[in-house]
């Protein structure tokens, strides 16, 4: 029988080579496909659903306390961009920062910009937002416009990545059936409460309430002036909150979540005071969530709860 001591060298290098053993896990495998980079996780869910596993998606907006209106880049979000092969951006002057950063990346991502796409706004506001007026450029509620974005990446993520265009196009039919779906039951809302009225805290919302066949009672210097983040004149403020009082009063109130002034948060009380139910949206996904499809079915079901249409 070895002496102890003789044993010991031995069981030591059985436990570092078990040691080595554990610690060479195979690495998990990179996408085939493209590289993607979305101004925002509203844009990255979609790209992910359209790309599923075959390409790496990062968003540079994910806090869904962010303004992106107002969001400054940093030197990571660079090192992103100029890795791109594709770039998904909203365009028509709500993300400028993501086309400076595209300008200065020092290569050529294929970009895709869903103000573009939509076909919503005009000529002027798809140059990067410059004098874009009074064009809505939230066009991400707009579930006919998501739909052509999920469209145009399967076509460009088709062209960057030939083996993976079968896929791209599949997930995006069935992507498109999803939104499709939406559309109807968003639609359902005016035909179960016809002339139903909303106001809104601003115009965030108003491609889905069109598609809802919903009225915007807000007056427009209340809406528009909380979203250049100014304030509304006096006698919008107390039009606004006027909405909230007597039998004519609007259904609901759909809040940007994302954007709370004194002036927001006064008529909200004032909304919730008189017993009108308030819908809060927002410009980003909210944490914990990744799918966009998910997301807005719960907005649309909100919308629906808070005017009273059967679902």
């Amino acid at each position: 029988m070895r002496p102890l001591r003789a044993l010991l060298p031995l069981a030591a290098a059985l436990l570092l080579a078990g040691c080595g053993t554990a610690e060479q896990a195979p690495a998990p495998a990179t996408p085939p496909g493209p590289t993607v980079v979305a101004s925002t996780n509203v844009y990255g869910a979609i790209a992910r659903a359209v790309g599923g596993d075959r390409i790496t998606v990062t968003s540079l907006i994910t806090d869904p306390t962010a303004d992106p209106h107002s969001y400054e880049s940093t030197p990571a979000d660079a090192v992103e961009v100029a890795g791109a092969d594709l770039v998904v951006r909203n365009g028509g002057g709500y993300d400028d920062f993501m086309t400076r950063l595209v300008e200065s990346a020092g290569s050529t991502p294929t970009v895709v910009d869903a103000t573009a796409v939509s076909g919503l706004a005009p000529a002027d506001a798809t140059d990067d937002g410059h004098g874009h007026g009074d064009f809505n450029e939230h066009v991400w509620y707009s579930l006919p416009t998501v739909q052509k974005v999920a469209d145009r990446l399967a076509a460009d993520l088709a062209t960057l990545d030939p083996a993976g265009a079968a896929t791209y196009t599949a997930n995006a039919r069935t992507f498109g059936e999803q939104v499709g779906q939406l559309e109807q039951e968003a639609a359902a809302i005016g035909a179960a409460a016809p002339g139903a009225a909303v106001a809104v805290t601003e115009p965030l919302p108003g491609y889905l309430l069109q598609t809802a066949g919903l009225t915007d009672a807000t007056p427009e210097e209340f809406s528009e002036a909380v979203e250049e983040d100014t304030d509304p004149p006096a006698a919008a403020v107390a039009q606004t909150m006027a909405l909230f009082q007597g039998p004519q009063r609007v259904r609901a109130l759909v809040v940007d979540a994302q954007t709370v002034t004194p002036t927001t948060q006064q008529v909200r009380g004032a909304a919730e005071a008189a017993g009108v139910p308030v819908v809060e949206m927002t410009e980003t996904l909210p944490e914990g969530q990744a799918d966009y499809v998910a997301w807005m079915a719960g907005q649309v079901d909100a919308l629906a709860s808070a005017v009273g249409a059967p679902r």
